[in-house]
């Protein structure tokens, strides 16, 4: 249980990173350009958690299928 809360951990985050970069408007401004970094660092370290128990090729389908349906969702707007 402990993997998948990590690879859950790790699609939050990743999406939190995504977020930021929108927001720091091409690294102009400081704090979300800062946490971007922050956000995909810690996203990538929950991953390898997860991948400790879960194949590669299955958490990474999840972990990219979530947050593509996740950020498409709030692109179109």
């Amino acid at each position: 249980m402990l993997y998948w809360s990590a690879l859950a951990g790790a699609i939050a985050l990743e999406i939190a990173g995504t977020v930021s970069m929108k927001l720091s408007h091409g690294f102009t401004r400081p704090l979300p350009s800062v946490l971007l970094f922050v956000f995909y660092a810690a996203s990538f370290a929950l991953m390898t958690v997860a991948v400790k128990r879960i194949d590669m090729s299955v958490s990474y389908a999840i972990w990219s299928a979530v947050a593509y349906a996740a950020l498409a969702s709030t692109m179109q707007r």
